[in-house]
């Protein structure tokens, strides 16, 4: 198939990036989003996302003429939905016994609602040939059983009228105009056309391979991709815990199993973040809870590893009401300003809530706040008066902090390391008793 016109809609870490690439690529693009203010920020020249290279992009596509935004779905040879699919708050076990008990009580769920605006909007403007494309992370069967439905309202069938196909993202932040384009792309049809249909359409920009299988096999490849990561990290997490029982550095541990030839363990931290890791395996959960126990509990782990810093760093300290301190990071990863799901967040919502004075500072989203906590405009400020601080996130500046600095504005010399990313020698001669994550056996 040849496709001349394309609307995206959703215009965040994916959309955005996706609408941008294909008009740079000889289509004619309209990208959608309900935020006024999104499309209001684009219109003036400006992007709302902080990645490498984007802003040069999607300028790049403006210039074109083939880039336009607007708040609204306009017809198109083709509709990519690229919009948000977060968890919904978990069902709580009911002490009513007419309530549901079973094994998916208290598991997270997803929140299909911007999945079905997005299909509903687009049901006006759709017309014979077209094709639709999920790439929004969704459970299994989504695609089939009800983004279908819904664009079927149209009187249009879908396979014989409208091709319809799921190919999920499968890029990292900071380096999603890359991947966007040299990754392997899955497309996954309702039908072997659909399926073709949708290889034609990403074969525009894609130099990956492109393989093709059916929706709900594409759906569940996505959410096996995260998942696999989420058990791991549960797995290095659970293995920082015992280090600090059995009084071993799990930082040296790791780095001596990992000259297995077989073995590589990754490394703990203060939870798992972003919109996919720690959001996806819970679809799998949700689908089949009979099936998924150690999904599940991986996921339990990584949530409460946050909980299990702040504990340590109320014994190191003996107490943290009214202690004064510096959380370093609150992007869910190193080197983005990403904070969705960030457990960094989720450490200082802990600290402030157990009576500390916290004051943060994320470089790369300078205006970021935490309620119950105070956001400084610099890392000096994050740093002045500070009794101790805790780096969460491991960002070039943080990894780059010179002790000095550190020492002539703190009140105290107490350093808490969750990435285990500062040379530890470095900073005791500094003067400072350095706490890393998993290293309780006498080697921090």
């Amino acid at each position: 198939m040849e496709f001349r016109s394309l609307c995206v809609l959703g215009l965040g870490y994916i959309g955005l990036p996706t609408a941008s690439t294909f008009a740079t690529h000889g289509l004619e693009v309209v990208g959608v989003d309900v935020n006024r203010r999104i499309v209001d920020v684009l219109r003036n020249g400006e992007v709302h996302i902080q990645e490498p290279g984007l802003r040069t992009l999607v300028q790049a596509a403006f210039r074109s003429g083939r880039l336009r935004v607007s708040d609204r779905p306009e017809p198109a040879d083709a509709f990519i939905i690229a919009v948000p699919t977060p968890i919904a708050p978990p069902a709580v076990p009911s002490a009513t016994p007419s309530a549901p008990q079973g094994p998916s009580a208290g598991a997270a769920r997803a929140d299909l609602s911007y999945v079905r605006a997005a299909a509903e909007s687009i049901v006006p403007h759709l017309r014979q040939g077209n094709l639709v494309v999920l790439e929004s992370t969704s459970p299994p069967r989504t695609t089939v059983d009800v983004v279908a439905p819904i664009l079927e309202r149209s009187g249009l069938r879908i396979g014989p009228d409208v091709h319809l196909a799921y190919s999920p993202e499968r890029v990292l932040p900071g380096q999603i105009l890359r991947e966007l384009v040299e990754n392997a792309r899955v497309i996954g049809g309702i039908d072997d056309a659909s399926a073709g249909a949708g290889r034609d359409l990403y074969a525009a920009f894609v130099k990956g391979e492109i393989i093709l299988t059916d929706a709900t096999t594409a759906e569940f490849v996505k959410l096996m991709e995260n998942t696999f990561r989420d058990v791991n990290i549960a797995l290095a997490n659970e293995f920082s815990r015992l280090a600090e029982r059995f009084g071993v550095d799990v930082w040296e541990a790791i780095d001596l199993a990992n000259r297995h030839p077989r073995v590589s363990v990754l490394r703990p931290g203060p939870g798992v973040g972003g919109h996919c890791i720690s959001v996806d395996p819970w679809f799998l959960v949700e689908a089949a809870p009979d099936l998924s126990p150690l999904i599940r509990q991986a996921r339990q782990v990584n949530d409460g590893q946050p909980g299990w810093l702040v504990d340590g760093i109320e014994k190191a300290l003996g107490g943290l009401r009214g202690r004064t301190i510096a959380a370093l990071g609150l992007a869910y990863k190193q080197d983005v300003d990403d904070l969705r799901e960030s457990p960094a967040i989720a450490v200082v919502r802990e600290l402030a809530a157990r009576g500390a004075r916290v004051r943060t500072y994320e470089p790369n989203a300078p205006a970021a706040s935490v309620e119950g906590a105070e956001a400084a405009p610099s890392l000096e400020r994050a740093l002045d008066g500070a009794e101790a601080f805790v780096l969460l996130v491991d960002h070039r500046p943080f990894r780059a902090l010179d002790p000095a600095l550190a020492a002539r504005h703190m009140a105290g010399r107490i350093a808490f390391d969750a990435r285990g990313v500062l040379p530890r020698a470095a900073w005791r001669e500094a003067g400072f008793a350095v706490h890393v994550l998993g290293a309780g056996g006498g080697h921090a």
